[in-house]
């Protein structure tokens, strides 16, 4: 995942093209995410807990990603007329976050050819901000994602 980021960013730097200046995306757009993940076919209920507030960007940017890469996965394994629950709690102490399903969980992807690195990626994320991830299949089906990142000035 380093090696396709570090060339698509030496494809940006090497082009005659401006590079795009919008920003990344945070948790301020998740509505927009689960929106599209809507439209792709899941069901997908959003819980906040605590109060939205500032983040700093790059917990806010991987946290984003983290929900995103969950909610795919679950598109891509959990299977047909799944439910896709996330949670995003604003701790005084950082950020916990939990995606989960009811559908095929770890099953829905024995023999697929499209597995891909999503699980690493995440706990990479999480491990770079010092924070813990846990991933697995739940008892009873279905397949839970949770990630908690700390910060200091949440």
């Amino acid at each position: 995942e380093g090696l396709v980021e570090l060339r698509r960013l030496l494809g940006v730097l090497r082009t005659d093209e401006p590079a795009s200046r919008s920003p990344q995306p945070g948790l301020a757009q998740i509505d927009d995410l689960v929106d599209q993940m809507r439209e792709a076919g899941i069901v997908v209920v959003t819980t906040i807990d605590g109060e939205r507030r500032a983040i700093p960007p790059g917990m806010d940017l991987n946290a984003y990603r983290i929900v995103q890469e969950s909610l795919t996965n679950v598109l891509k394994h959990a299977g047909p007329g799944a439910t896709a629950s996330v949670t995003i709690s604003y701790r005084t102490d950082g950020l916990a976050i939990t995606v989960s399903d009811d559908g095929w969980g770890a099953a829905g992807a024995i023999g697929r050819d499209d597995a891909g690195h999503g699980l690493i990626g995440m706990h990479e994320r999480v491990a770079m901000l010092n924070g813990t991830f846990d991933a697995g299949p739940q008892p009873g089906g279905g397949f839970r994602v949770a990630a908690t990142i700390p910060c200091d000035n949440t």
